[in-house]
């Protein structure tokens, strides 16, 4: 989410993957080669011209791209203040932005010469985009989902399953996303020569978080807003910037949710993927620099947009859009008419809507 305001900033990470103090690369001494292998192959896609121009071309007619931007005109009434426009990231194929960098991934394992595809998900947005891409290209996919997950998420279960994908229940910790991506790194470093990690949030052991790039646009000011849970005083929330600090997790050094031990604490978000006791390094870097200004919103505020978005604009957002969209109406009422709001809609409700319904109380 961003409002227009100048601003000067350096790109990051450096060579070895560190955002300042963050990320890195923090794995088994087993991954260590594949990591750097990775690294290699990653740099020389990115200077192949051929590579960019396969990637380009799956991007606008497989995936949909470039996503429209949408004047939300009756929200930019109803809100008063200044002009609300969506980046519609939710049209995208298979209905979420993570696709984008799913299909980047899985070209690279193709030129890596990897034959098996696994991944990690939370909401199952991501978990749905990986065996998108791998059912394209005729591999073999085996996503790791918490138990929890997969029930509140059923929907998407059933389109990996669909797609030709393997989905295992994580029954450990919290059996959500956290424990879902410990299991997938276990995963890999038992198969490390025929399998590609397809990770994907701005988490892992570099270079993990730059290819999944947060983006800079030294022009606008940012917003970033974390799930609150049931409020950053109750300790039940998923704001590992706002109730965090620093350590390491997943093989990189971030901030996270933990207690004065060291040990991860449980996070909590009525978003599954939200539900995560971590923030990627990039976030955590930009935090420290006040590049970005990291706000919050709770699962109640995300719920009445979520409904609210619906019935104003007849777009139902997921619910990790939908605590944006909470925190926009927040910040229109400090904005003048002559300012822009822009705010990425990431991902469709689609997958949303049962565990929406159960927490309204409403019969199906």
């Amino acid at each position: 989410m961003s409002q227009m305001k100048q601003n000067s900033f350096r790109t990051g990470p450096d060579a070895n993957g560190h955002f300042g103090l963050f990320g890195g690369r923090y794995v088994a001494e087993t991954l260590m080669p594949l990591i750097l292998s990775l690294e290699k192959a990653y740099d020389a896609a990115k200077k192949d011209p051929s590579f960019q121009a396969e990637l380009d071309d799956f991007l606008e007619h497989y995936v949909g791209r470039p996503s429209p931007l949408y004047f939300a005109e009756r929200l930019t009434k109803f809100f008063g203040g200044p002009k609300i426009y969506f980046k519609r990231d939710e049209l995208n194929h298979t209905g979420a932005h993570k696709i984008n960098n799913c299909m980047g991934q899985i070209l690279l394992a193709r030129r890596m010469g990897k034959t098996r595809i696994i991944a990690e998900t939370g909401a199952g947005q991501h978990g749905v985009a990986t065996a998108t891409v791998a059912a394209r290209f005729g591999l073999p996919c085996v996503v790791y989902m918490g138990e929890e997950d997969i029930k509140r998420q059923s929907p998407n279960v059933f389109r990996m399953k669909l797609l030709g994908a393997e989905v295992v229940p994580v029954t450990s910790g919290s059996r959500t996303l956290k424990d879902a991506m410990n299991e997938a790194m276990r995963d890999w470093v038992a198969n490390v020569e025929t399998t590609f990690y397809i990770i994907g949030t701005v988490a892992g052991p570099h270079p993990y978080p730059a290819m999944v790039p947060f983006l800079d646009d030294p022009e606008v000011a940012l917003y970033g807003v974390e799930a609150a849970g049931h409020g950053i005083s109750t300790g039940q929330h998923a704001a590992s910037l706002a109730g965090g600090r620093p350590g390491v997790l997943h093989g990189n050094r971030t901030y996270l949710l933990q207690d004065r031990d060291g040990q991860i604490l449980e996070a909590h978000s009525i978003s599954a993927g939200l539900d995560y006791p971590g923030i990627g390094p990039e976030h955590a870097w930009l935090h420290d620099m006040k590049r970005v200004n990291y706000v919050s919103a709770t699962d109640k505020e995300a719920l009445d947009a979520f409904q609210l978005c619906a019935k104003q604009e007849g777009i139902i957002p997921a619910l990790e859009p939908a605590h944006a969209l909470a925190y926009t109406q927040k910040l229109a009422k400090t904005l003048t008419p002559d300012k822009i709001v822009l705010m990425n809609m990431c991902g469709r409700g689609d997958k949303d809507i049962f565990a929406v319904a159960e927490h309204l109380g409403t019969k199906l």
